[in-house]
């Protein structure tokens, strides 16, 4: 009962951040339009930290520490189990994130600077950003999971804020993409910890969930 309210706790904060967001990646006074009156195109930046190639070698580190992790630890290892439970999140954000994508086909700031262009076909594909909906749900499971014992895990939120700004800077998204896109890998990620045995473990071979630590 404890470890539930615990992860309600975390939950809340994490809708916190959330509500906080359109101030926080508005990044200025500017009025906005499209949804919650603040989608702008920000000034291009692919500078430094903001270049592409972190962006991309962020995406794929996530990716590689689920399924290493995962298969490493095992789903009876507390830490391995977590590790599940952010490939299950990932897997059904991402195929929600790219169903949403086709379905309201929204251009993205570099097709027309116009953030009320919806439904425009294959052509367009920003809303929500897949790729902060990755960072969310993967970040996730770990607050719910430890943040009561280790505060501190909160500071993996810097992951989607990071990806969030980067995407905005580098004309990829609007304000409104990242924030859904954050709201649905926070929210699916939740819902990877409420299962006792996380989808992807049941449609492995029972020998693949045990963890390859304990082989060796």
């Amino acid at each position: 009962m404890g470890s539930i309210w615990n992860a309600a706790r975390a939950m809340r904060g994490t809708r916190l951040l959330l509500l906080l967001m359109p101030g926080l990646i508005a990044h200025s006074a500017y009025a906005g339009s499209g949804l919650f009156a603040l989608d702008h195109e920000l000034p291009l930046d692919q500078s430094g930290i903001w270049e592409r190639k972190y962006q991309v070698g962020l995406e794929f580190g996530v990716v590689a520490v689920e399924v290493a992790g995962s298969l490493w630890f095992g789903n009876d290892n507390e830490l391995g189990h977590t590790l599940w439970q952010t490939v299950d999140a990932s897997v059904v954000s991402s195929v929600a994130a790219e169903l949403l994508k086709y379905g309201f086909s929204r251009a993205r700031p570099d097709q027309g600077d116009n953030p009320n262009l919806w439904f425009r076909g294959n052509c367009c594909e920003s809303f929500p950003s897949g790729e902060v909906t990755l960072q969310a749900s993967f970040v996730t499971p770990f607050i719910a999971n430890y943040a009561h014992q280790y505060p501190w895990i909160w500071s993996l939120e810097a992951l989607p804020a990071y990806d969030a700004l980067a995407r905005l800077k580098s004309r990829a998204h609007w304000q409104s993409d990242v924030i859904a896109g954050w709201a649905l890998g926070t929210g699916v990620g939740y819902w990877s910890t409420t299962r006792d045995t996380p989808l992807s473990v049941q449609f492995l071979p029972g020998g693949l969930s045990v963890g390859f630590y304990k082989r060796f």
